[in-house]
């Protein structure tokens, strides 16, 4: 049997989830033998870029993508959060073939806990989501941008503030001791797939499909699926402040979390919808925000522009 290749990017958190992928797939399927390519985006060339300058959701899974339908490697595997949930953002000839267990899906504070900052203290972040759901919590906050790799922004911790981490970045690079505040998921929506990985491969390629499929877990997917399709729903420019969890409840209904907010925190809008079919909650609930909550004028009055809508409110960092 031929290797498995499995197509990530060059960090060292990309790495280690395709690793954990590969020995996901070696448990399932006796016999099988993994190999990684490292393939670098547009997001880890220009490092000093932001997200929306470089044009948003996408640009750390493209050239990942590429190597996939080119041949160079037989699936792809992505930080769910990045991957565009819009129709337009789909890639012909590519299928989303497992999503496997979601790791813990909460942001982290390195540095000074929330109570603790100081009147005007620092948080680092490059994220939208991040700045809006803080500045509403607290008002008084400043934030200025951060990129790079989980152990670059770490290391830039403001002086009396802190950055913002995903927790699950954390736990993949041992670095959870660090997090000084883990923010519950009622204070802090995390990002759409956040915690999730997301393994694609080419659609007719039915043999590697039906090994993934052991790989998949099933309760991920659908949480998944629900939190996408509220995003792709909403259509928002990747700069507009969106959150999205869902989770499953002790009778087994899946449960959906959205929020939107203006990027100042100044207006946040967060409703949350139950049921059994991932695609009918998500979309239903971003249309109770647009129609019922005022997510409508959020939308057209903060949105980057009309070519950008529909790209989503994806590319932050974890």
């Amino acid at each position: 049997m031929a290797p498995v290749r499995l197509a990530t990017r060059p960090s060292a958190l990309a790495l280690f989830q395709a690793h954990v992928v590969g020995d996901l797939l070696a448990r399932a399927v006796p016999g099988i033998a993994v190999e990684i390519i490292e393939v670098t985006t547009l997001g880890d060339r220009q490092m000093d870029a932001s997200i929306g300058e470089l044009g948003g959701q996408g640009i750390f899974v493209k050239e990942v993508q590429a190597a996939v339908l080119e041949g160079r490697a037989d699936a792809a595997v992505h930080s769910a959060k990045d991957l565009p949930s819009s129709p337009e953002g789909s890639v012909p000839g590519l299928c989303l073939a497992a999503v496997p267990a979601r790791a813990d899906v909460r942001d982290a504070l390195i540095g000074a806990s929330l109570e603790a900052m100081a009147p005007g203290a620092t948080i680092a972040t490059g994220a939208p989501r991040r700045r809006a759901q803080l500045a509403w919590l607290r008002p008084d906050l400043t934030f200025c941008e951060l990129r790079g790799n989980v152990g670059s922004r770490i290391s830039k911790v403001p002086s009396g503030g802190a950055v913002v981490v995903a927790v699950a970045a954390l736990d993949r690079l041992g670095r959870r001791a660090e997090a000084t505040e883990i923010l519950a998921t009622s204070m802090m929506v995390p990002q759409v797939g956040q915690g999730a990985l997301a393994v694609e491969c080419r659609s007719g390629d039915h043999a590697l499909r039906s090994m993934l499929a052991r790989i998949e877990d099933r309760p991920a997917r659908a949480a998944v699926d629900a939190e996408r399709a509220f995003l792709a729903a909403l259509g928002g420019g990747c700069d507009l402040p969106v959150g999205g969890y869902a989770h499953h409840d002790a009778s087994g209904r899946i449960v959906l979390d959205g929020l939107v907010a203006a990027p100042d925190g100044s207006v946040l809008v967060r409703r949350s919808s139950r049921g059994d079919d991932p695609l009918q909650i998500g979309g239903d609930l971003a249309v109770e925000l647009l129609d019922a909550c005022g997510g409508s004028e959020l939308l057209d009055r903060f949105s980057a522009s009309p070519a950008r809508r529909g790209h989503g409110a994806g590319g932050e960092r974890a």
